[in-house]
């Protein structure tokens, strides 16, 4: 990939901006080179964020016309309706986000899951300081950056459970995970807070994630910790971020903490992973695990960045690499993922239709949206989830995964081919039997055809 650079003299934010052709693939990210066009930032959208995506062009001394043609060729920094300072802030929260959670997860190993660390919620699924600490984090994040006035945010934690006193201790943990986040805010270009939050403040940052969604206006979607059940035993999970407007889908970003740099480490338990990683120990410039993908709709581009490692500074793009669904369409030779539960979905049926399909290879059983991370990236080529009768499938769980696959080059669709519906809430209402995401549009109508001619045995 041919990349030059945007210099934001005043804050230090490399942009990069993508000139010509399809991302090379390789194993590793590819900086940005050094060549640099230098622009007046707005002083309106400079406070909290150190990158403004809308600049002043009558400063600029390069030609309109590559200008024009560079703002056609960039694929997640654009202007204004493209969702560019939405998307900028979004990535910079998701990143944070992994932060926390990964040094929640390490308190959690070494601690071997102590009583504060973890919860239980109603339904008897575990949630942990992360779930309610990234949602502070995010919450504030976007209400800072872009306004609180008219911020709205779906997701999948609430207060009750931190507002009762017998859950002191857990609002205290909270409390202290949210702050020590927010303190490095300066390190991913945030303005943080003036003082540390009060626990009435957490709660009320944590509250504001109250929408309900639908099919008009704006809103995000969040799911704190997917996966939270890998999340506690030292496996994958995924920090999901999506934008809805008008039912649809605009941004989705995707954080994937524990995600390998090979993908055959997939196929082994994370702690395995862990244990064989320190016997050659990683330097401070070797990125081995750890990324965060992200895709606005209708740029045909998805891209993937390395998390932010220790005392390093988030610097826009973070040798952000574009990624691409796998080319291959013959189902003896693709990979199938599906959730590692069998409450989820049913092993069985995707079993035999995965059979029946000519799919060989073993299933690739991951907690999480990592899933949908795995075929963005070329990792996998099918995902398929068959919920048993009676299960509703949240919006939370889909959203972020969706667009980036879609805009990686991949198609993700109902049992019978139809888009999902994001506009009727907090659930995908009106999903036919389950969900397909494939690498390619070939693949997945054999899966849906398949799918199809083997339902009626299904028993689902």
């Amino acid at each position: 990939m041919i990349v030059m650079s945007l210099y934001c003299s005043s804050s230090g934010t490399v942009i990069p901006r993508s000139l010509v052709g399809k991302a090379r693939r390789n194993s590793g990210f590819e900086a940005p080179s050094s060549f640099s066009f230098h622009y007046k930032l707005l002083h309106n959208l400079s406070r909290h964020i150190g990158f403004v995506p809308k600049f002043d062009l009558t400063s600029c001394s390069c030609s309109s016309s590559l200008m024009e043609d560079d703002h056609k060729n960039l694929g997640f920094v654009s202007e204004a309706e493209d969702y560019s300072k939405e998307l900028d802030v979004a990535v910079r929260a998701v990143q944070m986000a992994c932060s926390l959670c990964q040094k929640v997860q390490e308190n959690l190993i070494v601690q071997s899951k102590s009583d504060t660390q973890v919860h239980s919620k109603d339904d008897n699924s575990p949630v942990t300081v992360a779930d309610w600490s990234v949602q502070g984090v995010v919450s504030w994040i976007l209400s800072e950056c872009l306004g609180s006035k008219n911020m709205s945010i779906l997701a999948e934690e609430d207060v009750e459970t931190l507002s009762k006193t017998s859950s002191s201790g857990l609002l205290e943990a909270v409390v202290k995970t949210v702050n020590e986040c927010l303190a490095k805010a300066p390190q991913f270009g945030v303005e943080a807070p003036k003082s540390a939050l009060s626990a009435s403040e957490v709660l009320e940052i944590i509250s504001r994630c109250n929408s309900v969604g639908g099919p008009a206006g704006r809103f995000w979607v969040l799911d704190p910790v997917d996966g939270t059940l890998g999340f506690v035993r030292g496996d994958q999970y995924a920090i999901a971020l999506a934008l809805i407007e008008d039912g649809e889908v605009m941004l989705g970003v995707l954080g994937c903490p524990n995600y390998p740099l090979r993908k055959e480490w997939l196929t082994y338990h994370h702690r395995y992973h862990r244990i064989i990683s320190k016997l050659t120990p990683p330097t401070s410039e070797t990125w081995d695990k750890g990324c965060v993908l992200y895709a606005r709709k209708g740029s045909s581009r998805a891209w993937m960045q390395p998390l932010v490692q220790c005392n390093k500074k988030f610097v826009w793009p973070n040798h952000a690499r574009q990624v691409s669904v796998s080319s291959i369409d013959d189902p003896a030779l693709a990979t199938f993922c599906e959730p590692v539960e069998k409450a989820n979905s049913s092993h069985s049926f995707t079993e035999g239709l995965a059979h029946s399909v000519g799919l060989r290879k073993q299933p690739l059983r991951v907690y999480s949206m990592v899933k949908y991370a795995a075929i963005a990236r070329g990792d996998a080529e099918v995902f398929m989830k068959f919920p048993r009768s009676g299960y509703k499938e949240k919006i939370w769980d889909h959203a972020a995964g969706v667009v980036i696959i879609q805009e990686a080059g991949g198609v993700v669709t109902d049992a019978r081919g139809r888009p999902l519906d994001f506009s009727k809430g907090a659930y995908l209402e009106g999903l036919d039997r389950g969900i397909v995401a494939c690498a390619g549009a070939s693949l997945h109508e054999k899966i849906i055809d398949a799918l199809d001619a083997s339902w009626a045995s299904s028993c689902l």
